[in-house]
């Protein structure tokens, strides 16, 4: 199955969850319009409060559609939009890709894939004990890694809509795993 954006998010104010759009439009090295997060340097709530002048690496949040059917397996009733992903995917392992990577995101929009992102307190407070689920433990190396979607900065701006296609562009080897951004 080749993959593909299941849902697209944006909010212009800072709340944990994100409504669906038909279509966001994201723009080169901002992020997504009209999203609170969109900027040349971070708008990590908390973040910003100590390192204001950081290049933004966290422009548009990626999660894969597949996490929310290991989480109802576990009775975790959760969808896109919710755990603030701007772009919802399925069929691509997002967790997997090297630094680097680049998503071919619809007709025009190029997303570089930054590190993943870090779960916070604050999903707990949307479900109870659904922070735990966002960790996982690498059989092979014993290192805990997280679970709840990729970072990207926007190299090429475009629209994008659920169904658009995605398509996987690899950095030259050798691959960096992904890191907390």
């Amino acid at each position: 199955m080749a993959g593909r954006v299941t849902a697209v998010s944006r909010n212009a104010t800072y709340s944990f969850s994100k409504p669906h759009r038909e279509s966001v439009t994201l723009l080169a090295g901002l992020g997504v319009e009209g999203d609170v997060h969109a900027g040349e340097t971070i708008r990590h709530q908390f973040r910003m409060t100590y390192e204001p002048d950081l290049p933004n690496l966290r422009q548009v949040h990626l999660m894969h559609e597949e996490l929310f059917d290991e989480l109802a397996r576990k009775g975790f009733d959760v969808s896109a939009g919710q755990l603030g992903e701007n772009i919802t995917t399925r069929g691509v392992d997002l967790l997997g890709l090297p630094t680097g990577t680049l998503l071919h995101l619809g007709e025009e929009a190029v997303v570089e894939v930054t590190g993943l992102r870090n779960p916070c307190q604050k999903i707990n407070d949307f479900r109870k004990g659904l922070l735990g689920e966002m960790f996982a433990m690498d059989p092979e190396s014993g290192e805990f890694t997280f679970k709840s979607g990729v970072m990207g900065v926007v190299r090429q701006g475009g629209v994008v809509r659920p169904q658009d296609p995605v398509e996987i562009e690899l950095p030259p080897a050798p691959h960096r795993p992904l890191e907390r951004v």
